[in-house]
């Protein structure tokens, strides 16, 4: 009889395999896979206890800790859906999330507690949890992980593998924030894919940079505890922090956004090479892997894919031979997306009749996707279910080439391609050529309404530490290297860009303060 799949599995295996072993490491904490089994046991149990019953919504609002880990695997354990909220959000979309999903407990940071007072005056039914620190009327999640009754992990098992484990919303960056329904699924492909893609091992220290809450923690909250290997919370990007916990704690992967790569290249503390990185979340320009891999002596490991796609569907794997190229050339090449991650199922590059593009690094479509990793679909959403599966493909709304070799490599999302005077301007390509500028830490461009030619690009620079450059140093720089009308009309250095708490930057927050400036806002 065949066994469905599910990632708690992979966390009984490393449970019963590696129970001697760190599970946990922390400063001045160090937590065993057999105590870790234990404690997620208990707050299974104890999530029982409050009523959680099968599908029951079970929200979590919390930074990179070690009690933040242990819920990723108790609350489904206890077979409750978790709901991961982003700690960057208002009161309102706190409001907005809770509601719509149906939320019957809240797993609360006491530092949070403020943002929630007021939602929780509204909503007494909703039980509370705190998981640090004192919230007034709340039971400790110590407590709850304390009593006698517990859930056998080893005896998790699922009659229907298509059962939601979570509950990831959206970032909401153009309308209500959408929630993604992934599967028991979805996750264990996903999290086996990252053991496979990233090498991992039981010799491992992860440092979980990226946030938990984020896509799962890109699905490492479950594919380290499968090999044994320690997980380090970390949680806030602070590079100063991240250096001292990487030396500290012998960290050998993490997994970091392309904008966080660029706090972590400024810290001043040196940190251990050999280090295997993952990043993903917006594309990585070559120039920050160049450095990545020249300043800091560590190795990317490049994937893409959306909370929709849980996580990842292709990672760009190395070709034999690259490793003997010069430094500019890898990094160019690994700026690629890649190819389909072996659990993902299949991804395509498409027009707007499902045929595939050319296989000549010209022509750009859609990448579309089905498979392991696919989402159920929206929550209380059919309409925008219905249209992300038109064609019985999963649209991901990025807009990529296909090269010869059979790689993909996105130029833009499809609603971030500028068009000037007929021309479309992928703003990758522009902010991909601002990077190679010694001075630029970050680069982001975007259209902004023109009279004559529709639209016209508009680049915002952060600029490295003890770097200088002026607006028109960086559009001559620009003109260098592109096409006339691919140049930015405008260039603005800012002291920090708008960014989500993932690390993508908002362009929709770029393209609204251009258009509020060109309205005399």
């Amino acid at each position: 009889m065949e066994e469905a799949l599910s990632p708690l599995a992979l966390v009984a295996r490393g449970v019963r395999l590696f129970g001697a072993r760190a599970a946990l490491r922390d400063d001045g904490v160090t937590t065993t896979y057999e105590e870790f089994g234990g404690r997620i046991e208990r707050l299974a149990g104890g999530l029982r206890r409050l009523g959680v019953a099968p599908g029951d919504r079970v929200a979590l609002l919390a930074p990179n800790t070690a009690p933040a880990l242990e819920c990723y695997s108790g609350v489904p354990l206890s077979g409750g859906v978790l709901v991961p909220l982003n700690t960057r959000l208002h009161t309102d979309e706190y409001r907005y999330i809770l509601d719509h999903s149906g939320s019957r407990v809240v797993l609360l940071d006491a530092a949070w507690h403020p943002l929630l007072e007021e939602v929780l005056r509204e909503r007494p039914d909703l039980r509370v949890v705190a998981m640090r620190g004192e919230i007034p009327g709340a039971m400790q999640y110590e407590e709850l992980c304390t009593g006698t009754r517990r859930v056998p992990l080893a005896a998790a098992s699922f009659e229907d593998e298509r059962r939601v484990i979570s509950m990831n919303y959206t970032s909401g960056t153009t309308a209500r924030p959408k929630g993604v329904l992934l599967t028991h699924r979805n996750a264990h492909a996903n999290a086996v894919n990252m053991v496979l893609a990233l090498g991992l091992r039981r010799e491992d220290v992860h440092l979980h940079v990226a946030p938990m809450f984020h896509a799962n923690g890109w699905g490492l909250v479950w594919a380290t505890l499968a090999v044994g290997a320690a997980n380090v919370p970390m949680p806030a990007v602070d590079g100063e922090d991240a250096m001292r916990r990487i030396s500290d704690f012998s960290v050998t992967t993490l997994c970091a956004a392309p904008t966080v790569l660029t706090i972590l290249l400024a810290a001043t503390r040196a940190a251990p090479k050999g280090v295997r990185v993952a990043t993903a979340g917006a594309a990585p320009p070559a120039a920050i892997i160049r450095r990545v891999e020249e300043e800091l002596g560590w190795t990317i490991h490049h994937f893409y894919g959306l909370t929709e796609t849980t996580a990842f569907i292709t990672h760009c794997e190395e070709p034999e031979g690259l490793d003997r190229e010069d430094v500019d050339t890898r990094a160019r090449f690994k700026a690629r997306q890649g190819v389909a991650l072996p659990l993902a199922g299949e991804v395509r590059v498409v027009r707007e009749d499902l045929s595939p593009v050319a296989e000549d690094g010209d022509e750009m479509g859609e990448v579309v996707a089905r498979g392991n990793v696919i989402m159920q679909g929206y929550y209380r959403d059919e309409a925008a279910t219905e249209r992300a599966f038109a064609g019985g493909w999963f649209h991901t709304g990025d807009l990529a080439v296909v090269h010869p070799d059979g790689y993909i490599e996105i130029r833009d999302r499809a609603k971030d391609v500028i068009i000037s005077g007929g021309e479309n301007i992928p703003s990758l390509e522009v902010e991909g050529v601002l990077y190679q500028h010694p001075a630029v830490a970050q680069a982001a461009v975007v259209g902004a309404p023109h009279p004559y030619w529709g639209e016209t690009p508009i680049a915002f620079v952060t600029l490295r530490p003890g770097r200088s450059a002026d607006e028109a140093e960086l559009i001559a720089h620009c003109r260098s290297h592109l096409t006339h009308f691919k140049v930015p009309t405008r260039i603005v250095i800012a002291q920090e860009l708008p960014r989500t708490a993932s690390g993508k930057i908002q362009k929709f927050a770029l393209r609204e303060r251009v258009r509020t400036q060109d309205a005399g806002g």
